[in-house]
């Protein structure tokens, strides 16, 4: 999940620098639903889950075999946009938002 999340954050700030991160991560979780073998083929989804919040996104993660297109987890993060100057929060950037909302997807309609 942090590989995913800090791949598709970075991409969405057009930069390939962890110093760009500019969150932190005030959950995170993960529920397994079927077994891994070792070195089975995993596909690694990340999309915002709506609703956003002002200072706040949900990041939603699925893992499918890609042996036998079964999902064998499903994950969640709540990400915090975040001042690391003034340690506290802060409101999410129009730009980064208006990135997360056309990427973002509704968890109880689109299989998340």
């Amino acid at each position: 999940m942090e590989t995913l999340r800090t791949e598709y954050y970075l991409t969405l700030r057009h930069s390939t620098e962890p110093h760009d991160l500019d969150i932190i991560i005030a959950e995170a979780r993960c529920r397994y639903l079927a077994p891994v073998r070792y070195q089975t083929p995993l596909l690694g989804e990340v999309a915002p889950a709506r609703p956003l919040g002002r200072t706040s996104f949900p990041l939603l993660y699925r893992f499918t075999d890609e042996t036998q297109s079964t999902v064998t987890a499903r994950g969640l993060s709540v990400i915090v946009n975040y001042d690391y100057a003034t340690g506290s929060k802060k409101p999410i950037p129009d730009d980064l938002r208006k990135s997360l909302e056309q990427d973002a997807v509704d968890p109880t309609t689109e299989g998340w």
